[in-house]
């Protein structure tokens, strides 16, 4: 028992970092990538099953497989969580954003239901039972929480840039904006990658130019900036 504890701690640290370095993200999302990522699980999952049908592992090493891919999970989503609260906190201070029941109470609510019940997973709260199943589904289901509180479901417009769902987008990288609705914004930025992408959000028309104002603001400082740093070499 000693050992899978070990070998679990491990995984989990691993999958840890490979959450904090966000090798995966929400906008690479799409319908071919997240049919074919279930169809996966599901083969895995019926392998699995006829395996213990026909007698390759008894149950020990089924729910030792099921103990690995529940923390697995669990490092995963504490790791990016991390991440994004590193990333908020580097952003500056929020200068507008959006807030609503929807947008701002319900998410946590069920970010601290899941918590909550990830913990009572555990058998903390309950002090008992505790088994492997128990202990591993409920740090995943914690850590699932945590990873949707920690995710902006509506732009975040900070100091240094903006916030919506698990990208950061530094006001440098914002290359235009524009009203397509009475009460809709579409931001257009560049990616990490150098690919041109956007998004569209609601912004009350009472805030329109709150908005309007961040928004050219921070266009302006950061031409200044480049402007300066321009002029700066030249005289170099």
């Amino acid at each position: 028992m000693i050992l899978v504890a070990l070998i679990l701690t491990v995984i989990f640290t691993l999958s840890c970092w490979v959450g904090f370095r966000r090798i995966f993200r929400l906008d690479q999302l799409n319908q071919r990538r997240v049919i074919n990522s279930f169809l996966v699980i599901m083969g895995i999952l019926t392998l699995m099953t006829i395996a213990n049908w026909l007698g390759f592992f008894t149950q020990q090493i089924a729910a030792h497989i099921t103990m690995g891919f529940y923390i697995i999970a669990g490092g995963f989503f504490f790791g990016y969580g991390s991440k994004l609260i590193t990333l908020r906190r580097n952003s500056g201070n929020i200068e507008y954003m959006y807030r609503s029941f929807w947008t701002d109470i319900a998410p946590n609510l069920i970010a601290v239901l899941l918590v909550a019940f990830g913990l009572y997973r555990t058998g903390i709260i309950t002090l008992g039972p505790f088994t492997g199943i128990g202990i591993t589904s409920g740090i995943s289901l914690v850590a699932f929480g945590y990873w949707g509180w920690t995710i902006p479901v509506v732009p975040e417009f900070r100091d240094k840039g903006l916030l919506f769902l698990d990208q950061y987008i530094a006001w440098g990288q914002l290359v235009a904006y524009q009203w397509v609705a009475e009460e809709t914004l579409e931001v257009d930025y560049m990616t990490e990658d150098e690919s041109l992408t956007s998004f569209r959000t609601y912004i009350p028309s009472e805030d329109k130019s709150i908005v309007e104002r961040v928004l050219n603001r921070k266009h302006q400082d950061f031409r200044d900036e480049k402007e300066g740093e321009l002029t700066k070499s030249d005289t170099t």
